[in-house]
């Protein structure tokens, strides 16, 4: 397995779908480092020669932000947003949607698994 900024990429896949593997890197920037590093973008991945993933690797570290960097950022992003007490960084913290999502249903994803709540009695038990 060719290894690239720290993760292993597959051999069995193509170069431009093994790329994707990286954080912060998809189909187009995948696609546009191979065409800088003069790579077809269909060779499986390992097939690449060490030349040609130095080359990719240096393209990757001198041009874009990826992997531990990028983590790093987008949790100094929210952990700002928090402090300055924004509605993001508010919805942040509490765990809710923060882009206006609806959550009377769904978001079930951001709320965690449902939390029961007993139910009211009626009229008729409490006599």
């Amino acid at each position: 397995m060719p290894r690239i900024i720290g993760v292993d990429i597959p051999n069995d896949k193509p170069v431009w779908v093994s790329l994707g593997y990286l954080y912060g890197v998809g189909r187009p920037l995948a696609l546009a480092i191979c065409k800088k590093g003069g790579i077809d973008p269909n060779v499986k991945a390992g097939q690449l020669t060490e030349d040609q993933l130095s080359k990719v690797t240096g393209i990757i570290e001198a041009d874009y932000v990826v992997e531990g960097q990028l983590r790093r950022q987008v949790q100094q992003n929210i952990s700002r947003l928090k402090e300055i007490g924004c509605y993001r960084g508010l919805r942040h913290r509490r765990g809710l949607p923060c882009r206006g999502q609806r959550t009377k249903t769904n978001a079930r994803t951001r709320k965690g698994p449902r939390k029961t709540v007993a139910g009211k009695k009626s009229v008729k038990e409490m006599r």
